[in-house]
């Protein structure tokens, strides 16, 4: 059965030539952001990782099929899709034999990279152990992903929407690598600073990319995680953006599952007046930044 499996131009070119490629989750569109912001900085992170040298995958399932990069009108067609799928490893070879519209959590678009020969995704935050998952084992799937799918992943840590320290004690507990990207501290998505310390710390994309090599050389399973801190021009510090997280955690009594994660970004959003928004672009393009510098180190 042949892998259901297309490229987009730009991405077949860059196979070809075995150009680095640095692949982009697509639930950031659909889910993450409102229109036109969310179309606009799907093509600023796609021009960032250009900028940097290599070349942006932009994954989603479309018409039965994983896209590895969206050719620039279904990207803006995506944009604006009102009813995609939130794909996860669960539910990804349904949405394909059914032929959904589907947008790529972590966890999928770590699936999809690996198929498509890409070793290298950059995200805003990756999920991780809800609040209260003592009661609920509400964990993220991504998590799991990080420890079976051998892709290196760049984020803001985990979303500070979640419990850090259980996220951290998760990963730990799977054996996934995580490095603290240039500090000694765990990034909080939208803050520089978490209070927890980062397992390994690592302070260049040789480092990063040298370990992604050694973990296949020694036939580990999994990838890694790269915190990487938002930069500090761009920060909401944890002061500030704790007691906001807290207000619209109160707010999501009754929401779950999938739902859970966008309701809490769209009320930060709104109870920050939009500033939890332009941090967010500014994490998601800095980390597209870096991967792009890890994906040109792991092509050499």
């Amino acid at each position: 059965m042949t892998l259901p499996l297309t490229f987009s131009s730009e991405v077949a070119a860059a196979r070809a030539r075995n150009q680095p490629i640095v692949a982009l989750e697509s639930t950031i569109i659909t889910h993450g952001m409102p229109w036109p912001q969310n179309l606009e900085t799907a093509q600023a992170v796609e021009q960032a990782v250009r900028d940097a040298g290599a070349v942006p995958a932009t994954i989603a399932c479309l018409d039965g099929h994983i896209h590895a990069g969206l050719e620039p009108d279904y990207l803006a067609t995506l944009a604006q899709t009102q009813n995609a799928r939130k794909i996860s490893r669960a539910d990804l070879a349904v949405c394909l034999s059914e032929g959904w519209t589907g947008a790529t959590t972590v966890a999928a678009t770590m699936i999809c990279a690996h198929l498509a020969g890409i070793g290298t995704f950059a995200t805003g935050g990756i999920g991780g152990v809800h609040r209260g998952a003592e009661l609920t084992f509400d964990i993220s799937a991504d998590l799991y992903e990080l420890a079976q799918t051998p892709v290196t992943v760049v984020a803001a840590g985990a979303k500070a929407i979640l419990d850090l320290p259980k996220t951290l004690e998760v990963l730990e507990t799977l054996g996934v690598p995580v490095i603290g990207y240039q500090s000694d501290e765990l990034p909080a998505f939208w803050s520089r600073k978490s209070g927890l310390p980062a397992p390994l710390r690592m302070d260049s994309a040789v480092q990063i990319a040298d370990a992604h090599r050694m973990r296949a050389q020694l036939g580990l399973p999994g990838g890694q995680l790269v915190a990487n801190p938002i930069p500090a021009s761009a920060e909401i510090p944890a002061e500030t953006i704790t007691p906001i997280i807290e207000a619209a955690l109160r707010d999501a009594t009754g929401i779950s599952a999938k739902e859970v994660t966008p309701f809490l970004l769209s009320r930060i959003h709104d109870l920050t007046g939009g500033a939890s928004l332009q941090a967010n672009i500014a994490l998601v393009l800095n980390n597209a930044r870096l991967a792009a510098e890890i994906a040109k180190e792991m092509a050499r």
